[in-house]
Order: structure tokens, then sequence, then C-alpha cells
């Protein structure tokens, strides 16, 4: 990395690393023992492991779609996919009980990166619009899900993975490694490959990256299957915390957060340059808020338009328009 990109790639973290700092400091100020840790059994509580446990799912939906709107493209079937994966592995566990664990695992996993390299062949091979072809995993991915569970919470019981979410190494819960091992492996694929320079290349322009002998069809199916895969990895972390296969609520509402975590960790929604650490720094900026929401009272309603105006807001310091107006007035 040049001193120029070391010098922008801490700009954009200046963002979400300061607004962390910010609530933090607030929630400190309202209650003084908030970034506390304590150490019960040889597990790590606290409020702050709290919020990086419960950003890991976000983390890792994040992670995936950093690759797809590297490209230019958009993933809105994330959700969905988290339905599907932790709907598919209750039904097996619970259906076929000579069926492994661990085979229950990997045919969920293996089936949301199949649906994934599917949003990803619609969009490049076939040239449907991201955020169409996306659209439709997002409605049928549920419908799957709610067949998958007949409509009906599956319950597991507490040992059923519970090694997943709720599992301690190292006193941190488990689900904080997992998303550690994701983002960097992640990270060794994009950055030491040439796949990060073509997910850019796309991203910044189809054309050229094409003239320039990139299979750009290839590459985003690439993006698309990583991220329908991580969006199935998020779907297990979650179910084996509630311990209950939820087609219903599953996921919903979360391809917002992992794009807003994207967004906020610096990654430009129009492609190109992007930046996984900075999608980690987003999500779990999105958690402090959630918790910071939680705890001064304010209605849990209040967090999707808090989200939603957060989204806009970043899409606006974005939008060269946007910011040329500002820079004419000034």
């Amino acid at each position: 990395m040049t001193a120029a990109q070391h010098g922008s790639a801490l700009r954009r973290s200046a963002l979400p690393v300061g607004l962390i700092l910010l609530l933090l400091i607030l929630n400190t100020v309202k209650s003084p023992g908030f970034l506390a840790v304590h150490s019960v059994n040889g597990a790590l509580t606290g409020s702050l492991i709290d919020i990086a446990n419960r950003a890991a799912p976000v983390m890792i939906l994040a992670f995936g779609m950093t690759l797809v709107i590297a490209t230019g493209g958009i993933d809105l079937s994330v959700g969905s996919l988290v339905a599907i994966s932790g709907s598919l592995t209750a039904y097996l566990i619970t259906s076929r009980p000579n069926l492994p664990v661990f085979g229950a695992l990997t045919l969920s996993l293996g089936l949301s990166l199949i649906l994934g390299a599917i949003n990803g062949l619609l969009v490049g091979t076939f040239r449907i619009q991201p955020i169409v072809a996306t659209l439709v995993l997002m409605v049928s991915g549920r419908g799957v899900a709610q067949l998958l569970t007949q409509g009906q919470m599956i319950r597991l019981s507490d040992q059923t993975l519970s090694y997943w979410k709720a599992g301690r190494l190292f006193g941190l819960p488990t689900s904080i490694y997992l998303a550690l091992v994701a983002g960097l492996l992640l990270f060794a694929l994009t950055r030491g490959t040439a796949l990060g320079l073509f997910l850019e290349a796309t991203g910044d322009s189809e054309r050229a990256a094409e003239t320039a002998g990139i299979d750009v069809r290839g590459v985003k199916l690439a993006a698309y299957a990583v991220s329908g895969l991580c969006a199935g990895l998020a779907g297990l972390v979650i179910m084996s915390d509630t311990h209950v296969a939820d087609a219903n609520s599953a996921g919903l509402y979360m391809e917002l957060d992992a794009i807003l975590a994207v967004v906020l960790g610096g990654t430009l929604l129009k492609g190109g340059r992007f930046s996984l650490a900075g999608s980690v720094l987003g999500a779990l900026l999105i958690q402090t808020l959630t918790t910071t929401i939680l705890t001064t009272g304010v209605k849990p309603e209040a967090n999707l338009i808090v989200k939603a105006t957060m989204v806009l807001v970043a899409c606006l310091l974005q939008s060269e328009r946007f910011r040329a107006k500002f820079r004419r007035k000034a």
C-alpha cells in the first residue's frame, strides 16, 4: 500500500471510529460501568463483549456485501439467505437424525453458495440489474425458508450448535472468532491475489476491465457466490444463538445492516475501491448504536428509522454532485 492509499484508508476509517468513540463516551457518562469487562467462570462478559458478539453476524454479511458493492452491484437477498440457511439446518437436524450435524452445516452453506452464484449468473451473464436479480431471491427465498419450516419455529436442543455462538474460546464468544476468520480469509483472497484488483476494476469501469482482459462475468459470479456463502454462515451463527429457526423473522432487514456497514466503512456504492476492515468498523458502529438506543430507553422501532437515515446521509456524502453543491456555496 502506497503512502497515498494508506492516508486515504485512514481518512475513510475516521468517521466510523469517531462515531463509535462518541457513542461509547455517551454510554459511559450514562452508565459508568459500561466499559467494564468481567470474567465469570472463565467467560468474559460486559457491554463491549456483547457488542462484538452481536455484531459478528452483521460483520460476516458485510464481508460478502463488500465484494458485491465493489463490483458496482448490490445484494438484497442476504436476509432471505440467512433464513434459508438456518431453516435448512434445523430441518435436517430434526428430520434426519442419522445425518451428522457437520453434514447439515455443509449442505446449508453449500446451498447458500449456489444461490449466491445464481445471483451472480443473473447479474453477470444475463445482465439483469442487481437490484432486480437479487430482489427475486429476497422474496422467493423467504418463501423457501417458510416451506422448510412449514411456517413454524423449529426449536433445537440447547446442546445443538450451541458452540457456534454461545461457545467460548479464551473467554470470548465463538462467533467473534468465526467473523475474524472469515474476514482474514477474504482479506487474504482479495489482497493476496489479483481478485481484489479485478473487483475494483470491474466496479470502476466494466468496459475498461473487459478491454484489459478481465473476466467481468466471472468476477461478479465470484462476488455474489461469496456473498451467499457469508449469508449462510451468518444464518448459522444467528440460529445457534437463539436455538430457533424462524423463517419469518430470521435475517429480516439484515440486508440494510450489511449495506450500511459497508457504506459506513468507506466502500463506495458506485463500486471500485473497497475496505473489509472498514466494514468491520461499520458493523461495530451499527451494533454500538443499537445498544445505545436500547439502553437509553428509546423504542426499538426507532432503530430502523435511524439506520435508514444513516444510509441516506452516507449516500449523500458519497454523491459527487451533492458535495459539489457545498463546495460552490463555500
